[in-house]
């Protein structure tokens, strides 16, 4: 976060204990601002230090300082102000930049397609495996800080998570984050409002012992797709990388995908792992 850095020498305040907040009405006033960002109690005392117009979006970003040190694994990606059905974007330094690490790049978005293409479906079948296989491995043992997940409520308004993108974001947190399932489980209850807040809440009331994956799926079942596992395996043999999309973003649609068939009951998880009945399928068709 170049910017927030940037302002934060400008304004003379410590990087580590400030914010960024994007997508803020022009017309908002501060006192809104600070109450709004004051709901988020992890954040504690807030207070607005600048704020800066853009004409793109015809919104401001403003600059706020905290009182204590902001941890970014702590709060949600974004604030749902009352009254509006937009939320402002929260961006803070995540603990590696506060630790003037670089950013851990994403593995896998550099590969090239096209000499897949030219490849035998063997060669293909390798080539999946071993970007899935990088593409799906933590990073570090700290991975569950930077698994935060965006907002879904079910009613998906403008500027919300899509159902889709959302599972995907808790899949990946449930498998990478090393914390505990209590964990697991806030961080999924932190990330739902709405619709969805509703359900989980009485899922929690009924069955304490539920655990965060059982979260998940329920979310997925009442707001998911209707279709059958059989319909679900043909829209996965019929998928094809689009010319503007990452191999990498590809290859986890593969994934995806196939999960939901085999929970949908389209194909035996035995025969999901052969080659020889979905790679190898998919294969012929990269």
């Amino acid at each position: 976060m170049a910017q927030l850095m940037n302002w934060c020498v400008g304004e003379g305040i410590d990087p580590v204990k400030a914010l960024l907040l994007k997508d803020v009405p022009p017309d908002a006033a501060v006192d809104f601002i600070e109450e709004t960002l004051q709901t988020i109690k992890a954040l504690g005392k807030v207070r607005v230090r600048g704020r800066m117009y853009d004409p793109q979006s015809q919104s401001l970003t403003v600059l706020c300082e905290c009182r204590e040190k902001v941890d970014t694994s702590a709060i949600p990606p974004d604030v749902l102000p009352e009254g509006s059905a937009v939320s402002w974007r929260i961006f803070g330094l995540s603990e590696q930049e506060q630790e003037g690490k670089p950013p851990v790049p994403d593995a896998g978005d550099g590969q090239d397609v096209c000499s897949l293409r030219a490849s035998t479906p063997e060669a293909i079948i390798r080539a999946v495996g071993d970007i899935l296989q990088k593409t799906s491995r933590p990073t570090s043992s700290d991975s569950c800080q930077h698994r935060r997940l965006r907002t879904f409520s079910g009613v998906t308004p403008p500027g919300e998570e899509q159902l889709e993108n959302w599972v995907e974001q808790a899949r990946l947190m449930i498998e990478e984050c090393h914390g505990s399932e209590r964990e697991k489980r806030m961080k999924i209850m932190e990330s739902v409002k709405g619709p969805a807040l509703e359900i989980l809440q009485a899922v929690r009331f009924n069955n304490p012992n539920a655990m965060s994956i059982d979260y998940r799926d329920i979310l997925e079942n009442t707001f998911g797709t209707p279709e059958s596992g059989e319909e679900l395996y043909f829209a996965f043999r019929m998928l094809c990388q689009h010319p503007a999309e990452k191999l990498s973003e590809f290859l986890r649609c593969l994934e995806r995908v196939l999960t939901k068939v085999i929970q949908k009951g389209g194909l035996q998880s035995a025969t999901a792992n052969s080659p020889s009945k979905s790679t190898h399928q998919r294969g012929h068709q990269i």
